[in-house]
């Protein structure tokens, strides 16, 4: 698959402040890249690098094999879109919002009118033309600037924190949107988020952002599938306990993760650590159940959360802890909310950082 932009060794400063730090990526043609990392980490930085709105200090950047230099970045830049976590719309109504970069484009006025007709269906503003956009909620502006980026049909779109501080409805027409784009359309994405639930659903692929640089590249399953220390200093990760571990006589470790609580790892520690449990990687049963697991525990079902064909339970059991099965076992064994069940998962499914 070709790379449809790249950096190569990219730094940035601001001042004394190096915000990308030596930072090469390939962004391939056709998927969705999240960059998540916590606020101040140089993720705005970096899609606005990829926008060519930014120049490095050194380093190069690409756009389809080729090097975007002064003399084309003008060219270039117009085949990729930016939408800014704070919106920025004109005065006007969202029809002219909407149409603007197409008429600075000078195309034809019936064009004009089928790309914003379109765009505005794909973002669930049907009718909203003629509305001032001073009268709309932050979620619908959001949705106007998507669609002011939709009609570009630019090869690349970036988007800044694109559900930050919105409801779950307009978050909801948000990712449906995104996933829409890159599926239907094959718009290549790359979105910069803090966003736990959003980085896990959306992408192909996620940038791990710490302090202006890459810190781990991989799929959701190859980022959420370890605790990395990455990603424990930032991100409030399920099933991640702080604890004290001592060696057992068989070899194993068995950590006291406060309130009563004591779970066994396979791998050898002692002192203070930090363990995490893949929700995947728990079994759910109603009753006392023999198993390999060197983790039996009994608690109650606080929450239930459906996702369709899975369902996310959460069993207090002294400590909270999140697992997760499919909606058939769910319904097979005629679960509920405050229903007493028995957790296990295996001491090799404990990981320490």
């Amino acid at each position: 698959m070709m790379a449809i932009a790249e950096l190569k060794n990219v730094t940035k400063h601001f001042g004394d402040r190096m915000v990308l730090d030596n930072v090469t990526l390939q962004i391939e043609e056709g998927e969705i890249v999240a960059l998540l990392g916590p606020n101040g980490s140089g993720k705005t930085t970096l899609l606005k690098t990829l926008a060519f709105l930014l120049e490095p200090d050194t380093g190069e950047v690409f756009f389809q094999g080729e090097r975007v230099t002064k003399a084309n970045s003008e060219l270039v830049r117009m085949q990729s879109s930016m939408v800014f976590q704070k919106t920025l719309l004109f005065s006007t109504t969202v029809f002219n919002n909407v149409a603007y970069g197409l008429k600075i484009r000078k195309r034809p006025k019936t064009e004009i009118d089928n790309e914003v007709r379109k765009a505005l269906k794909l973002v669930k503003l049907e009718g909203f033309e003629k509305r001032s956009t001073g009268k709309l909620s932050g979620g619908e502006q959001r949705r106007v600037a998507l669609a002011r980026a939709l009609v570009l049909k630019t090869k690349l779109l970036l988007l800044d924190e694109p559900a930050a501080n919105l409801d779950p409805k307009n978050t909801s027409i948000l990712e449906e949107v995104i996933l829409t784009l890159n599926r239907e359309l094959k718009t290549t994405i790359v979105l910069a988020t803090h966003n736990m639930l959003e980085a896990k659903t959306l992408p192909h692929r996620i940038a791990l952002i710490s302090n202006g640089k890459i810190a781990e590249i991989g799929s959701s399953t190859d980022i959420f599938g370890k605790l990395s220390r990455n990603l424990a200093s930032f991100a409030a990760v399920e099933n991640t306990f702080g604890g004290t571990a001592s060696l057992t006589e068989e070899g194993t470790t068995t950590v006291d993760i406060g309130e009563g609580v004591r779970i066994e790892m396979a791998a050898r520690s002692q002192g203070e650590v930090s363990v995490f449990v893949s929700p995947q990687d728990i079994i759910i049963s109603k009753k006392p159940f023999e198993s390999s697991a060197r983790n039996v525990l009994r608690g109650r079902i606080t929450q239930i959360l459906d996702l369709g064909s899975l369902v996310k339970l959460t069993v207090d059991i002294g400590k909270l802890f999140t697992a997760q099965i499919t909606k058939r076992s769910f319904v097979e064994m005629g679960l509920n909310l405050d229903a007493e069940v028995f957790i296990a998962f295996k001491a090799s499914s404990v990981q320490s950082v």
